[in-house]
């Protein structure tokens, strides 16, 4: 079932309004999922799925892959607790983060080098904010079992984030994916074009991620250097149990679009 929300690209308040997104699940003590859309930043109307992680730390609670949801799914979220942590970890993501920097007063927290654009040129010199703290693998996370694990060759920057709890839990941006078919939160367009870029594929490398962003296959395939069992990812659903042999075939595998090594 979805939570209907506003449509359209305009701002509200100086943010972008939500899109449709579905309830929350809760996947493990603390820890909660849920699944919606995005309008691309595109001249041609397409709305793709996208994924939000929300995690209980000791002094509330932290985002991971912040989606603005409708005055419902806020509801929602504040029966769970107060909002104190926006994590960035997606170079393509983050443009719901002031919005809960505003709302809730949360501190944002984005990797070096990460910039916050309206639509997809990360060359552009039209910022409309800055995070409150730089992350890189050494900065202590607001969630106290957590690591950042870092693509260095990644344009604009990408990380996972490593919650070192049930067997190890990857929180992805772009670059770990789960979508075998599209949800309700796909516009008729994003079908057809997101089928034909192969985004619909079980325990995927985000093929737009190393389309655009260009890391190195040695970058992506140290993803197997971690320990982990679950991949909760920035599109798509949760992977629960056995995530590392998931995805094991795939980071592989061609990992077609990476940049030479």
């Amino acid at each position: 079932m979805s939570t209907e929300a506003s449509s359209g690209s305009s701002l509200t308040g100086g943010h972008l309004p939500a899109s449709p997104h579905g309830r929350f699940e809760k996947l493990f003590d603390g820890i909660w999922f849920v699944r919606g859309g995005v309008k691309m930043p595109m001249r041609m109307p397409m709305r793709i799925g996208r994924s939000m992680t929300v995690v209980r730390c000791d002094d509330g609670l932290a985002i991971i892959n912040s989606m603005r949801l409708s005055d419902e799914g806020l509801r929602e979220l504040d029966a769970l607790g107060t909002v104190k942590h926006v994590i960035r970890i997606g170079g393509f993501h983050g443009r719901d983060d002031a919005f809960y920097r505003e709302r809730y007063g949360a501190r944002v927290y984005a990797l070096e080098g990460q910039v916050y654009v309206r639509g997809m040129d990360i060359s552009s010199s039209d910022t409309f904010m800055e995070p409150d703290e730089w992350l890189n693998e050494q900065s202590t996370l607001p969630i106290a079992d957590a690591k950042l694990k870092l693509f260095p060759s990644s344009t604009p920057p990408e990380a996972v984030c490593l919650l070192q709890r049930e067997g190890g839990i990857l929180v992805a941006g772009d670059s770990l994916q789960h979508t075998p078919k599209p949800d309700e939160h796909f516009s008729f367009l994003a079908k057809i074009m997101m089928k034909r870029m192969g985004f619909f594929v079980p325990y995927n490398v985000g093929p737009g991620w190393l389309q655009f962003a260009r890391p190195t296959k040695t970058d992506v395939r140290s993803v197997l250097e971690l320990d982990f069992e679950h991949v909760l990812p920035g599109h798509g659903a949760p992977v629960i149990g056995d995530a590392k042999q998931k995805y094991r075939t795939v980071l592989e595998g061609e990992l077609k679009g990476c940049h030479a090594e």
